[in-house]
């Protein structure tokens, strides 16, 4: 009697059992979580904040509005959220607590603390009911998620109709030389910084290798599309090294 085959999926650029990722991923998180907000500003000089801001601008966010910041960390862009909409309110779920802990603890957290809440919950399995929310955000955390098809059919149930969900992810350059400059910069300076600021080479070394796996734009917008989005359409940012998805729920 053969036994039954086991799935596998990619943990960056290693090949693991599919039912193991999502421990991996929380170990990689838990150790980058106190230095997680610094580390960003160093790796992209800061310019993931410009793209933050971009997601804003396209999202437009509205008072009355609810968001659900899913994979939402330490709190970045839902205080973003917030602060172009001083009636709208946000929830931050991610799987990590250490994470939650982290955004928490933030100056801004405490001045929005009536407005915002935090929920340990896996993309997957959202931990609220149907049609909750207006806003679905995930901002560099799809591409973690062990079946991110699960995680944007997740998205679709919680959001009411006329509802959007907007997803910021790295993504790939087209210019051969260009990409050659990003890649030697993304294999060699950021796990080296990593190792430098946040004691953790390996941890950087597989959000690299992560960002290479993931789907290019427009195979990405054929699996929102798939999920049951209407209207589905895709920005690129920084010649494309990374991307703005926009989907609505209709």
């Amino acid at each position: 009697m053969t036994e039954p085959t086991r799935k596998t999926t990619h943990f960056g650029s290693e090949v693991i059992p599919e039912s193991d990722k999502a421990g991996r991923v929380q170990e990689v998180f838990t150790s980058v979580a106190s230095r997680y907000d610094l580390m960003n500003d160093v790796m992209s000089a800061g310019i993931h904040r410009i793209w933050k801001g971009a997601m804003m601008d396209w999202l437009a966010p509205r008072n009355g509005q609810r968001l659900l910041d899913v994979a939402g960390g330490t709190g970045d862009v839902a205080f973003r959220f917030l602060r172009r909409a001083p009636e709208a309110s946000a929830v931050v779920c991610d799987v990590n607590g250490e994470m939650l802990a982290a955004g928490r603890g933030r100056v801004e957290a405490r001045k929005l603390a009536d407005r915002i809440d935090w929920a340990v919950g896996d993309a997957t399995s959202l931990p609220f009911g149907n049609g909750c929310f207006d806003v679905c955000t995930i901002s560099f955390g799809i591409r973690n998620v062990t079946c991110p098809a699960d995680a944007l059919a997740e998205a679709l149930r919680v959001l009411r109709t006329g509802g959007r969900l907007m997803v910021l992810e790295f993504s790939n350059l087209s210019h051969e030389g260009l990409r050659r400059l990003y890649d030697a910069y993304s294999y060699n300076v950021i796990p080296a910084m990593g190792q430098m600021i946040a004691n953790d080479r390996a941890s950087y070394r597989y959000l690299v290798e992560s960002i290479r796996r993931f789907p290019d734009r427009e195979s990405f917008a054929g699996m929102i599309r798939k999920a049951g989005f209407e209207q589905v359409r895709y920005r690129s940012l920084t010649m494309g090294v990374a991307a703005l998805h926009s989907g609505w729920k209709l």
